[in-house]
């Protein structure tokens, strides 16, 4: 990999050699600093990942930057909307279809699921199934840089939330997936949905597996201390996050106890 382009100003521009992320302009806590839209590749077919928003101003920056090439295909994480919402608008644009482990999230024949490689150029990008986060989330392997597209399961920043759509006990099975394959390949680099570019993906993967292992070891003792219901649990666990947030943070501690209980979530499977 000839080196990680990661800007002072923030992940606008940011990305490896082979992948440039082109920011979107939804900023919030929950989506950092927005939605980073992924391009893979540098002749003139490219993927796309994760278009984004609904919003036009930036699906036609992106369309924009791309002119002159040809997008072969939009590939999705997931299906949540800060990631799908502008796929079928952007596939209007650039005349590409619409891959995605959901299949009400598909434009055109072809589904994705873990296993997948696709190809663009002289250029593979492989997918990994991830759930957790949510039902459907993929990552992407892209040998040639050492780097893995995390979508939310990994965020530049922070830790992720257990979805109302997703599953504890899937999320940490994909922790740990993709910290083996980490260090199985050599990975020098994650590209995160949200957040900027992380250069330690060992690192990083551990943090997050020791969190998770943490926060579970919180919430027993706040049961032990009296605490019942979820709201109550957010006000002793989460104490030092910002109040806005608590209402994420509450969909994770319910996601902690259903795994802490031995409950089975109700899931969502693609067909």
């Amino acid at each position: 990999m000839s080196g990680l382009r990661i800007p002072l100003e923030g992940p606008d521009g940011a990305g490896t050699e082979h992948a440039l992320n082109l920011l979107a302009p939804n900023p919030s806590e929950m989506t950092l600093d927005g939605t980073n839209t992924w391009v893979i590749g540098l002749g003139e077919e490219v993927l796309v990942v994760d278009p984004g928003p609904d919003d036009e101003e930036h699906l036609a920056r992106v369309a924009g930057h791309l002119e002159g090439r040809r997008v072969t295909t939009i590939l999705l994480t997931h299906g949540h909307h800060d990631h799908s919402g502008g796929a079928a608008r952007f596939a209007g644009l650039v005349g590409a279809p619409v891959r995605a482990l959901d299949p009400t999230h598909r434009l055109g024949e072809e589904g994705l699921g873990d296993g997948d490689v696709l190809t663009v150029g002289d250029l593979e990008l492989h997918v990994v199934g991830t759930p957790g986060h949510s039902f459907d989330s993929l990552c992407f392997w892209l040998p040639r840089d050492r780097a893995i597209l995390t979508g939310d399961t990994v965020l530049g920043r922070g830790t992720t939330v257990i979805a109302s759509d997703g599953d504890l006990a899937d999320y940490l099975r994909s922790l740990d997936l993709l910290r083996a394959r980490a260090e199985q390949v050599g990975a020098e680099a994650l590209l995160p949905g949200h957040g900027p570019v992380l250069p330690d993906p060992i690192g990083t993967l551990d943090g997050y597996i020791a969190h998770r292992r943490r926060r579970l070891d919180q919430i027993r003792q706040a049961r032990e201390q009296g605490a019942t219901t979820p709201r109550e649990i957010v006000e002793i666990v989460y104490a030092e996050v910002d109040r806005s947030l608590w209402f994420a943070a509450e969909m994770s501690v319910r996601a902690q106890l259903a795994y802490l209980d031995g409950q089975v979530r109700p899931r969502r499977t693609p067909p």
